[in-house]
């Protein structure tokens, strides 16, 4: 998973322009970001539909607010730089929880 540099919205949405992306918001102190990364690369192996990018929400704090970030661990998914999902809310996630929400968006 690709770890996503200090960036803003535009040029995050340059980045995604093309293809399926899916966004993993987290930061180093969140208890709740510890217990889903493991899981994490059995999720992007079961989900290589999606071009995965991990980013710190505290590296990214103005971009977190530009897309509503405002609880983590969270998911995002966006094709071709448009959001089609999310996953956002500041809830421990199980590997099946984040599963079916990547399933429900096909």
């Amino acid at each position: 998973m690709e770890q996503l540099q200090p960036t803003n919205l535009a040029d995050l949405k340059q980045k995604i322009a093309n293809g399926k992306y899916m966004l993993f918001f987290s930061a180093d102190w969140c208890p709740d970001c510890t217990v889903i990364k493991p899981a994490l690369p059995e999720i992007v192996a079961n989900h290589p539909e999606y071009t995965f990018l991990a980013v710190d929400r505290d590296d990214n704090i103005d971009l977190a607010a530009e897309l509503n970030i405002f609880g983590i661990p969270s998911f995002v998914a966006f094709e071709n730089g448009e959001e089609i999902g999310r996953y956002v809310d500041k809830e421990r996630k199980t590997q099946a929880q984040v599963e079916n929400f990547i399933d429900s968006l096909n």
